[in-house]
């Protein structure tokens, strides 16, 4: 059996190599590194492929969520309601630009933002909502919208783990996450579903004169060299990167589908046993054949059962495995404030004593699969 990895960016390379190599030469040899030809080519593509009038690229996907907040013109003191179950950046760059974050609890079910808890958080100075698209799991973008237009909020999309992902609204509109609300961010990290091979962006908008502003703020507010419009910030997506996630974007759909034909397996494997929760359907969408999951990690609920041990075994058998995430935000130091009430977050602090992810990537095989699961099982018991 080959070593089983968290993720296998070598095994993934393989294909497109050749194509890689050949554009970082052609960079090479023409030294331009920055906003050069395959920045604006993969720029354009991804326009296509995410069906947004506008991508604006940036350095890494923390950038992306922060210049998004910029753009919309938020002022210190504005509340910002957002998930307390998810990645620290979510929540970090609130912080950064002295806006009040407002966490609030999750779906038990698809760990994503709980819409009644949303709207019970809204104040007179709530000015945003940031849905996470958590795991790769589309969040119910219907009832967010919604929510946004009785209050008259916008609507920042953390795409960070939902890139290729499709949301079905209510009227059978099918929209890719990031796309939906009023800017969306996503990164390019290199284990995310699209990554490149260090740190890259990108920041997603249908509205033009905030697009216009983004441009320039990721370029130290300057639209005309040396003529600084508006305050920005140094954050562009360099050609080398850029190169990488062109040469991957033509098989992002692919990728995407193996992860769900890995979780389907790892499913049928583990959903008998009642001290597990596998990933299940939502709203009648099925995850494993529908789009609106794209398995950025696969993350179960173990029940009655010592999660932190089942960890240490998975890793004396080396089968790697990671805890998305082992404290909630609102308990984090950086984050505690005396507004937060330990009742209303009932979902998140049972999930961080539960949830443990699994492998998961477009390299994995059947022989992996079923010693992981065998793995886990023979751990938990019947």
């Amino acid at each position: 059996m080959r070593k089983i990895q968290m993720v296998d960016l070598v095994s993934q390379m393989s294909p497109i190599r050749e194509q890689i190599e050949k554009s970082f030469s052609n960079i090479l040899d023409s030294a331009a590194f920055i906003n050069g030809p395959e920045v604006h080519a993969f720029q354009k593509e991804l326009e296509d492929y995410l069906g947004v009038k506008h991508v604006i690229p940036c350095a890494n996907g923390t950038d992306a969520l922060q210049i998004a907040m910029m753009g919309l013109g938020l002022k210190p003191g504005d509340e910002v309601i957002t998930a307390d179950f998810t990645f620290a950046a979510t929540v970090e760059v609130i912080g950064l630009l002295q806006l009040t974050p407002v966490l609030v609890d999750v779906d038990s079910v698809t760990f994503n933002i709980d819409i009644e808890a949303v709207e019970k958080a809204i104040t007179p100075r709530t000015k945003a909502i940031v849905p996470v698209h958590l795991f790769g799991m589309a969040a119910n973008m219907d009832a967010v919208m919604a929510l946004a237009k009785k209050h008259d909020l916008f609507v920042v999309e953390d795409n960070a783990q939902g890139i290729g992902a499709d949301y079905t609204s209510a009227d059978g509109t099918v929209t890719k996450t990031g796309a939906i609300g009023h800017v969306g961010a996503t990164s390019f990290f290199p284990s995310k579903n699209l990554g490149c091979y260090g740190d890259g962006g990108a920041i997603f908008t249908n509205d033009d004169d905030l697009a216009h502003t983004l441009r320039g703020m990721v370029n130290h507010g300057m639209y005309v060299r040396y003529h600084h419009d508006v305050i920005g910030v140094n954050s562009r997506l360099d050609s080398l990167q850029a190169a990488v996630l062109r040469a991957k974007l033509p098989h992002l759909d692919t990728y995407n589908q193996k992860r769900r034909e890995a979780a389907a397996k790892y499913t049928a494997a583990l959903s008998g046993n009642a001290k597990i929760v596998t990933p299940s359907a939502h709203n009648g969408l099925d995850v494993y054949s529908g789009n609106h999951h794209v398995f950025h990690q696969y993350t179960l609920r173990v029940l009655g059962t010592d999660r932190d041990a089942l960890v240490k075994h998975l890793q004396e058998n080396d089968i790697p495995c990671g805890v998305y995430y082992p404290i909630p935000l609102h308990a984090q130091k950086a984050y505690v404030d005396e507004r937060y009430n330990e009742a209303d977050f009932t979902v998140t602090n049972q999930l961080v004593k539960e949830v443990i992810s699994l492998p998961m990537h477009t390299e994995l095989d059947d022989e992996q699969i079923g010693f992981i699961t065998q793995t886990i099982l023979d751990f938990v018991g019947k």
